[in-house]
């Protein structure tokens, strides 16, 4: 089987998601989605591809945000949160 970048990063995107969809739902999923995002980071960090992998990560994310309805403000809370740490452990 062929891994491809859509097919590594999507699973990753998709959990950040699901974890805001759960805040507009009114739970607290601010310690689920630094968690999330550190064990990605660390997943992709760890193929052959990261830089790509990374960048598309990234990408999917500010897409995400770009894409919500404005209405949609924990939505898009949990998104950015999870964009600004993802970027701050690629920082280090």
């Amino acid at each position: 089987m062929k891994a491809t970048v859509v097919g590594l990063v999507t699973p990753h995107l998709l959990r950040v998601v699901d974890l805001a969809i759960k805040a507009e739902k009114g739970m607290n999923v601010d310690w689920h989605v630094r968690d999330t995002v550190a064990k990605t980071m660390a997943e992709l960090s760890d193929q052959f591809n990261a830089q790509a992998l990374v960048a598309s990560y990234f990408e999917g994310l500010d897409s995400a945000i770009a894409q919500a309805a404005r209405a949609r403000e924990d939505y898009i809370r949990v998104l950015r949160a999870a964009a600004a740490a993802a970027r701050g452990l690629a920082r280090d």
